[in-house]
């Protein structure tokens, strides 16, 4: 009984304590790595981990560990069951209490905000960062690097699925003439305007605006000020209060222009099976085909 009410009382702490900022830079981390409930993650080729990290960062591979498995004929990349997840996160000494930061290497921007949408997903959301230029900028200032791999202590965490974050296909569809609701396509212009498939039809969804996911970073991988993401968005034809609702291939691609909407201070939703599961449902409507 004890245990049991001193676990509730750190989650309705950690629900409490204020929110994380979405982005962290290179020096705010470097003064938080000693915090005690630092949860580190490197996302990217395990080689360069093993190569060089940030000190006390575990290697993850979030659409492996944190995914749905691969099986022919069944959408990819969805999320697993919810007591998969926990056992996966609490794996990684993942608490309620928890400020986890994640940060990108070797160019693998997509697979971390895909990560953090999942972390924020389970009910973590306000204990989630992303370290803005991920290792390269670490490594611009010259800071340290470590081969050490820790051996986190296993967390306790209360899963608090937050679904307000995710849409199907039945949300998408019912909302195409919405004019609050925007639809962005976050593939790039080839399989937008139906140049290139990679699902079995070409073009995108109806009405849907193309946001290629490249454009919200500068080239060393540093999102844009939040100013010209706004402009980016309105670009797209979304507008203050709107909701906006990304999608890609499978989802990976979409969450990084999901993670700009929100930095750029909109409601964002994600389209989980994205054109993968638009695409197969050959009842509902899709733009943009060639002849």
């Amino acid at each position: 009984m004890i245990r049991l009410f001193a676990l509730t009382l750190v989650a309705v702490l950690a629900a409490q304590a204020p929110k994380q900022p979405l982005l962290v830079s290179p020096s705010w981390l470097a003064g938080h790595l000693p915090d005690r409930n630092l949860v580190l993650l490197h996302v990217g080729e395990r080689a360069g981990y093993e190569a060089g990290h940030i000190p006390g960062a575990q290697f993850l591979a979030p659409t492996l560990e944190w995914s749905t498995p691969r099986v022919e004929g069944q959408l990819t990349l969805e999320l697993p069951d919810l007591a998969v997840l926990d056992s996966a996160l609490e794996a990684r000494g993942i608490s309620d209490d928890s400020h986890i930061v994640l940060y990108a290497a070797d160019g693998f921007y997509t697979p971390t905000s895909r990560a953090l949408f999942t972390l924020e997903y389970i009910g973590l959301g306000g204990r989630v960062s992303i370290l803005d230029g991920g290792l390269p900028a670490w490594k611009g200032e010259g800071r340290t690097l470590s081969t050490d791999v820790p051996a986190p202590t296993r967390g306790r965490l209360t899963p608090r699925p937050d679904r307000s974050i995710l849409v199907d296909a039945s949300f998408v569809a019912a909302h195409l003439s919405d004019s609050s609701v925007r639809v962005i396509d976050a593939r790039d212009t080839s399989f937008y305007h139906g140049r290139e498939t990679r699902q079995g039809r070409n073009g995108h969804i109806a009405g849907a605006a193309s946001f290629p996911f490249q454009t919200v970073m500068d080239s060393a991988g540093r999102f844009l000020p939040v100013s010209e993401l706004k402009a980016k968005f309105t670009a797209a034809g979304a507008a203050e209060g709107h909701t906006i609702v990304t999608y890609c291939h499978i989802g990976q691609q979409a969450s990084l222009v999901w993670f700009a909407a929100r930095l750029s201070g909109f409601t964002a939703r994600l389209y989980d099976g994205s054109f993968q599961d638009w695409a197969r449902r050959t009842e509902l409507p899709v733009e943009g085909r060639r002849p």
